[in-house]
């Protein structure tokens, strides 16, 4: 269960980090879960080192560097999708 989680957070967080990145990303959607997922990785590490990865209630600020972190991972990991989808034609 826990895998299946960790997919749809990755979904959710990728495409919402789509959504916030201006212009058209041209990462797929299994690239977009990954990367979201990786993000959520590095959202809660952010978390703990600052100390807000478990607070009372909703944990809006672990949240919050999630999505930051799923921001950051989705637009790095565009720009160098497309950066080797381009050398790929080149060399063809």
């Amino acid at each position: 269960m826990t895998w299946l989680w960790a997919i749809i957070v990755g979904l959710v967080l990728g495409l919402i980090a789509k959504a916030i990145i201006p212009g058209k990303q041209q990462i797929p959607l299994w690239l977009t879960v990954i990367f979201g997922m990786l993000g959520s990785v590095l959202g809660n590490w952010a978390a703990t080192g600052l100390g807000v990865n478990e607070t009372r209630g909703i944990d809006w600020i672990r949240h919050l560097l999630q999505l930051a972190g799923a921001v950051l991972v989705v637009a790095l990991g565009d720009r160098l999708w497309v950066s080797m989808r381009s050398r790929k034609k080149h060399v063809a």
